[in-house]
This record gives C-alpha cells, structure tokens and sequence, in this order.
C-alpha cells in the first residue's frame, strides 16, 4: 500500500541534498527498471501499475498514484528506487584505457546523453569536476537510456586528477576553436579526453594540464559556421574518431 511517506521520500529525491542523505536515487519506465533488476545495483523498492512488475518488492499503485510519485513530466508504468553505488577513483587502472573527464558540465541533458555515448563507445569510467552536473539527477538518469548502469561516474577535484595524471605521462586531450584538426592528428588508444563546460568551455586551470588541444573542424573548413558545437555533440564526434583510429590502428 502506497503511504504518504512514500510519496514524500520519492518527491525529495528530485534534489540532490536528499540523494545524498537518503543514498537513493529514482529510475522510471519499465525496460530501465528491468536492466536494474539484471544488474548488479540494489532496487530498495518498486512501485508499478498493475501487472507490470511482481515481487516482495514490488508496490502495486494506481495511475493517479503513480501521477503523485513521478518526477517525469508524463508519468511512466512504474519507478524504483535505487540505492547509489560507491564506486572508487582508480587513477593506476583508468590509465590502460581511455576516459572521458567533464569540466563543469551543468546540462543534465548534456550529461544524460554523455554518458550514454560513453557507454556506446566502451568507456567505462567519466571523471567529473564537482560542479558538473549530479548523474544520479532523475533528468539525467533518463537520459542516459540505462548506460547509467555500465559506466562509473566519478567525481572529483578535477584540476588535481589531470595535473597528477600528466606528471605520470596520460595524454590529455581537449577541444578548443586553436587545437589542431582532429582528423589530421594521431591519437592514441588511451588517455583522457577532456571536454568543458557549454558556455564557458574548459577552465583555465584545466585546460592548462590539457597536452594536446583538438579542433572539429566544420566543412568545408574555410566556411563560416556556428560559433561552436554543442557539448554531447562534440563529445560524440572525438569519441567517433578515438575508436576510428584504434580500430584502424589494429
């Protein structure tokens, strides 16, 4: 039976305060909540409609019950509620593959859909500045189309992990309108591809520990274009062209 507490412990999950109080966060629809199921993170509870999921732990409410619980605009068939996974920062092992690192990237859209890109292109781990944007946001969980489930978000003081990184010898690339043309310059396998904030871009002190700046160039290159791309876009496109030149490479 649903309770008003229910309902209130599922509303504040909207702010990150009470994510991080309660070590919650919410996932809707029924194809994500079945991956949750088959994954490896704890489902504390499930409300659904009718039918659509069974189980101990399983609440069954109706659809204006569910109008109550959602966080989306249109409510879904059912919600979970998931408890956040505690996963640890390896510098030494993310060396041996590539990693995308976010430099105060506030969109949770943009976020949602960078992770899912990561997801697409096998990058398994995305270092996050502390201001980037909360991937456990419900906006963002969404977006991410289950990738949420396959790649570790970390977050950290992000200066300090790429400073520490290039003093070990980790390329460090990002994207900037002075870099060098991506589809001219040889990339390597593994490193850290750094990509920055949608208005401002890269900070300073981030960009300073930058090796190698990239450019996307537009087509043709002489012509006068939009003023620059937006973050999951550009992020999708030096992803594309990483794994191009690795699996070329082979």
């Amino acid at each position: 039976m649903l309770t008003k507490a229910d309902i209130r412990l599922v509303r504040s999950l909207a702010d990150k305060r009470a994510r991080t109080d309660e070590g919650l966060f919410v996932a809707e629809g029924g194809k994500l909540i079945g991956e949750l199921r088959a994954s490896t993170l704890r489902i504390r509870r499930i409300y659904a409609l009718d039918g659509v999921f069974a189980g101990e732990d399983v609440t069954t409410v109706s659809p204006k019950e569910m109008e109550r619980l959602s966080l989306l605009k249109t409510p879904s068939d059912s919600l979970a509620l998931v408890e956040i996974p505690r996963r640890r920062l390896d510098p030494a092992k993310l060396r041996r593959s590539l990693v995308l690192a976010l430099d105060d990237v506030q969109n949770p859209g943009n976020l949602g859909t960078i992770v899912r890109l990561a997801d697409w292109f096998g990058i398994g781990d995305v270092v996050c500045s502390e201001a980037t944007a909360d991937c456990f946001n419900p906006k963002v969980v969404q977006a991410t189309m289950g990738a949420i489930l396959r790649v570790r978000v970390h977050y950290c003081d992000l200066e300090a992990y790429l400073a520490a990184e290039r003093a070990a010898g980790t390329p460090i690339y990002g994207t900037f309108l002075e870099g060098d043309d991506i589809y001219r310059t040889q990339l390597s396998p593994t490193g850290i591809v750094l990509m920055g904030n949608e208005g401002r871009g890269v900070t300073p002190a981030c960009a300073a520990q930058v090796t190698r700046k990239l450019f996307i160039p537009p087509y043709p290159a002489e012509r006068h274009a939009t003023e620059s791309l937006n973050v999951a876009m550009a992020t999708g496109i030096v992803c594309a062209e990483f794994r191009r030149q690795a699996s070329a490479g082979r």
